[in-house]
């Protein structure tokens, strides 16, 4: 939180790290229905230029991204701080210092004046899914055939060597 209180905003994502199916009873628990596969959900913030600054512990694929945010205490983190945060519509609800662009309701169109807005922040955030693909070049993190476990481990030494990179 001291590296990203020095930003003007920070970008708020998530992604899912795919592994191999396991057998067992942890076999659901680590299934993402989003995306159809197994795997883990890895929450991480970056700066407005795409660099990355901080991942999460990986957990479970099943697990939404507003609630690893806030198990993770990103969201009460950024907001005591008053940092202000961009996330997509998956952290809706989040509040506090986090901004997500308007959802539409069901046979209604959204406004002009909500539609500009969530047009100049997908711009702001789109920069965030650099994040994303830092993590992802590392090839263990494309399909881990490594306990699930062990990926919170790989995560953190991922970030350590992309600053030591800079």
């Amino acid at each position: 939180m001291r590296i990203a209180q020095r930003k003007a905003y920070v970008i708020l994502d998530g992604t899912l790290a795919g592994i191999d199916r396991l057998s067992g009873a942890n076999d659901r628990l680590y299934y993402s229905g989003k995306h159809r596969r197994h795997g883990v959900n890895i929450q991480f913030l970056t700066d407005p230029h795409g660099e990355l600054i901080w991942a999460s512990p990986a957990l479970p694929g099943s697990v939404h991204d507003l609630t690893a945010a806030r198990e993770h205490g990103i969201i009460d983190g950024l907001t005591t701080r008053a940092i202000a945060g961009y996330a997509d519509k998956g952290y809706v609800g989040a509040g506090g210092a986090i901004g997500t662009p308007y959802k539409r309701k069901k046979r209604r169109k959204l406004g002009k004046r909500k539609k500009l807005f969530n047009r100049y922040h997908a711009k702001a955030r789109a920069v965030g899914e650099r994040g994303a693909a830092t993590l992802k070049q590392w090839h263990i993190l494309r399909k881990a055939r490594c306990s699930p476990s062990r990926l919170t481990t790989v995560v953190q030494a991922i970030l350590t060597l992309e600053y030591r990179s800079r």
